[in-house]
């Protein structure tokens, strides 16, 4: 059957994993350095790998291809679970496919404040009371982040510009505490993220959106993106923008 399906240009493909641990399907890995698509029936045709080459070696094509068989994918990713010996749930959050950096993390950030306040009070030493980080997944970068993750399920979801942080002396405990946290640059970048933001919004059960930007005009292309995903997703949940100024206050 003639379907849609991803090609992958091994000239610029680097090697990097980051599109097999986007691949939810498993339908990439990597062979001898560079990135495979394995089989035909494994690939959905959904393109969740495009977003994060950062080669941009990864488009779609339509061509003859076997049309994508679930129940394989299913078997392969139980067969992969079973010889690496790990639950599926495991699989899906620590094999990264080949990129460490890309690999899905969460952390417990109630048992971590947990030991920091014991810490606290065992010793009177300043190190003691340094402010603690609030980022509970990993990882952040919105061109690396999957489009589903057992973080994003009944989460209060923070799309924020890359210099938020850096403008707001106390961002972590404000706005990362309690979110799930993704970012991005609109310029930098150069990429439209609506679609895979909308995915994401779509396809979990996120609780509400808060959309951080700054107050430059190029900020303004991330704030646009979250919105309109927002709409794409037909889903009405709570959200809210907050801009930064350049010396770091609160401008709305």
């Amino acid at each position: 059957m003639i379907r849609r399906i991803i090609q992958i240009d091994e000239e610029r493909c680097n090697g990097c994993g980051i599109c097999a641990q986007a691949c939810h399907e498993g339908a990439i890995e990597i062979v001898d350095g560079k990135a495979r698509l394995t089989r035909d029936d494994y690939c959905d045709g959904f393109g969740d790998c495009l977003p994060g080459c950062p080669q941009g070696a990864i488009s779609f094509v339509e061509r003859e291809a076997a049309a994508y068989d679930e129940a394989a994918v299913e078997e392969n990713k139980r067969r992969k679970a079973e010889k690496e010996g790990t639950t599926m749930h495991e699989h899906h959050e620590g094999h990264a496919g080949g990129c460490p950096g890309a690999a899905m993390r969460t952390f417990n950030r109630r048992v971590a404040e947990g030991a920091a306040s014991a810490s606290s009070a065992a010793s009177e030493a300043p190190a003691a009371m340094m402010p603690q980080s609030q980022l509970s997944n990993w990882p952040v970068q919105i061109k690396l982040a999957p489009t589903q993750a057992p973080y994003f399920e009944g989460a209060n979801l923070l799309i924020a510009a890359d210099c938020c942080a850096y403008a707001f002396a106390g961002f972590h405990g404000q706005f990362i505490r309690n979110r799930t946290c993704v970012i991005g640059c609109p310029k930098l970048d150069a990429v439209d993220y609506t679609d895979k933001l909308a995915e994401i919004i779509a396809g979990n059960d996120i609780k509400s959106v808060t959309i951080c930007r700054m107050e430059v005009p190029c900020c303004g292309g991330l704030e646009h993106m979250a919105v309109e995903a927002l709409k794409r997703s037909g889903k009405f949940i709570p959200w809210q923008v907050v801009t930064f100024s350049l010396d770091g206050r609160i401008l709305d």
